[in-house]
């Protein structure tokens, strides 16, 4: 039997330091990951923890026998229109385009209306909203916004008559 390949360990306090070496230096390693990882975390923990557990959804509860609150024609064009308006996505006229919105205030303030109850192109009907959100009067606020923007002269919509107590 040949002996080429000899022990590495040759004396007992050989075998003492590669024990002690096997189960420290993935130890230091294992400490050594911890601090680089740790590193780029420091700041603010409280925000990033709030952060990261905050809601994604919020309930708001409302009376039903409160009187609805109106909302303005910026109030509408903001929640429900700008999203195409603003940016003149799929062909909607931008807001303030005085040459995009002129064959439409030709129409007047009923055909534009009409337009956004009916839905025209690619706008859907009331532009996406509820009846339940969205009334026809704050529409046509939203409409007059609009036109008004591009230079029209719309009035503002008579505002409807409040419901009778029952």
């Amino acid at each position: 039997m040949s002996n080429e390949h000899g022990n590495l360990i040759k004396s007992p306090k050989q075998l003492i330091i590669m024990v002690f070496a096997s189960f420290f230096v993935p130890l230091i390693i294992i400490l050594l990951l911890m601090v680089f990882v740790n590193n780029g975390k420091r700041g603010d923990s409280s925000t990033t923890t709030e952060q990261l557990i905050k809601p994604v959804a919020q309930l708001n509860f409302k009376d039903a026998s409160t009187p609805k609150e109106l909302q303005t024609g910026e109030q509408v064009y903001k929640a429900v229109c700008s999203s195409c308006h603003a940016t003149g996505a799929a062909g909607a006229p931008k807001f303030g385009d005085a040459s995009a919105w002129a064959p439409r205030l030709s129409k007047g303030y009923d055909g534009l209306l009409s337009s956004v109850l009916k839905g025209k192109g690619a706008m859907p009907a009331r532009g996406g909203s509820s009846p339940a959100d969205v009334s026809d009067y704050e529409l046509g606020r939203a409409v007059v916004y609009l036109a008004n923007s591009a230079g029209g002269k719309l009035p503002e919509p008579k505002a409807p008559a409040p419901a009778a107590a029952k």
